[in-house]
């Protein structure tokens, strides 16, 4: 949730790191808040035992947490239950009625559930206004037959990023900011800031998640030095843009687009947004050192090639600036982990050509990607 006007300021105007401790898994940079540039994971006692501390920067195994009423120091060995605590408190305050209670009329919902007018007919009504639903465009103009795989010609770089970039620095689930791309949709289509909620809680609505692509506040985009954020430069000029007001404007000039990124790239939670947003932008294609698992997989199958990087080599050592036009030739024949050639031409003429692998590991995910993804395959097989 928000923090008091007095503590953001002070985080701000001090340049503080703040932390959060948490028993959950929701450690993501910028997820707790976007002002809290740490968080730590602990067992909830710890997280009680610091939240008591008011800081991280003590040692609990021999420093108070602080003193009680009479002044006395307090240790976190004091405080720290024993199992038979933890029985007896669970015992005392779970029962089986607080269940029943709770679930057992759960799908008879409550009044403003069961006042809600229903759409008649068999196919979903997708009402125009909703900020939360909108009729994703993955099938938009779909012949019924996909067309022939071809090469990538022209791409230009969106993004160059590091090592360890998580789905939730592609995908944040968080918190909207105003000044944001998604933000600014919300406020555009009459949504005030307190009624934001979250890209995770509008996950249904495809114009949020592709604003919101590449728009974690933590995230580094080594094409644009110096920034924090969903930033890039805008090539061949140079224009500082929002990751996703350049994507619109090189889909305007029809120029695909690749994302050149280190290892294990797309780690973390396999969020699936990760993988969508990423086509939506008109990404065509991800150049990395390494992949996690599922996320290789999900780009496969939105249509998004993921090319690897031979042993050895990376966007240093084969000195690319980001800043080249991209040649990737050997998609036209795409087969299970085949060699692409790719050609990366500067501003200067010159070509850096280099090999690297197909990561369409299956004959059955390389149908996907010529079928442009999982979604229009499974439904041609329907029609």
């Amino acid at each position: 949730g928000p923090l008091p006007d007095a503590i953001g300021a002070a985080i701000k105007d001090n340049n503080l790191i703040a932390v959060a401790v948490l028993s959950g898994n929701r450690n993501f940079e910028g997820r707790i808040h976007p002002l809290v540039r740490a968080n730590y994971l602990a067992s909830p006692p710890l997280v009680v035992a610091y939240a008591l501390a008011g800081r991280m920067d003590l040692d609990l195994t021999s420093e108070p947490l602080g003193n009680d009423s009479a002044g006395k120091p307090v240790y976190l060995k004091d405080i720290w239950p024993t199992p038979q605590e933890i029985e007896a408190t669970v015992r005392s305050s779970v029962s089986t009625a607080q269940y029943s209670k709770q679930y057992g009329q759960v799908f008879e919902g409550d009044a403003h559930w069961k006042s809600m007018p229903i759409p008649k007919g068999d196919i979903y009504k997708w009402d125009p206004k909703s900020t939360y639903i909108k009729l994703p465009p993955f099938f938009e103009n779909m012949p019924k037959t996909p067309p022939p795989l071809a090469d990538i010609r022209g791409a230009k770089v969106l993004a160059i990023l590091g090592d360890s970039v998580t789905t939730d620095h592609i995908s944040p689930a968080g918190s909207i900011p105003v000044d944001s791309p998604a933000g600014k949709y919300l406020i555009a289509n009459g949504v005030k800031p307190h009624e934001f909620n979250s890209y995770g809680a509008r996950r249904g609505n495809h114009e949020v998640m592709m604003r919101g692509t590449f728009g974690n506040i933590r995230l580094r985009n080594q094409l644009a030095p110096g920034t924090e954020g969903g930033w890039t430069l805008f090539l061949p000029d140079g224009e500082k843009l929002s990751i996703y007001d350049a994507a619109v404007k090189y889909r305007e000039a029809g120029v695909p687009l690749v994302v050149i990124a280190g290892k294990e790239y797309g780690s973390g939670s396999s969020r699936d947004w990760a993988a969508k947003g990423t086509r939506l932008l008109g990404v065509r294609s991800v150049i990395a050192e390494s992949y996690e698992r599922i996320h290789r997989s999900n780009l496969v199958g939105m249509g998004v090639l993921p090319l690897e990087f031979k042993a050895g080599e990376n966007r240093e050592s084969l000195g690319l600036t980001g800043h080249e036009v991209f040649e990737i030739d050997g998609v036209a024949s795409l087969a299970p982990k085949k060699p692409i050639t790719v050609h990366a031409k500067s501003g200067d003429g010159r070509v850096k050509t280099f090999s690297v692998i197909a990561r369409a590991d299956t004959p059955e995910e390389v149908s996907y990607y010529h079928h442009g993804g999982i979604l229009q395959y499974v439904l041609r097989q329907m029609l």
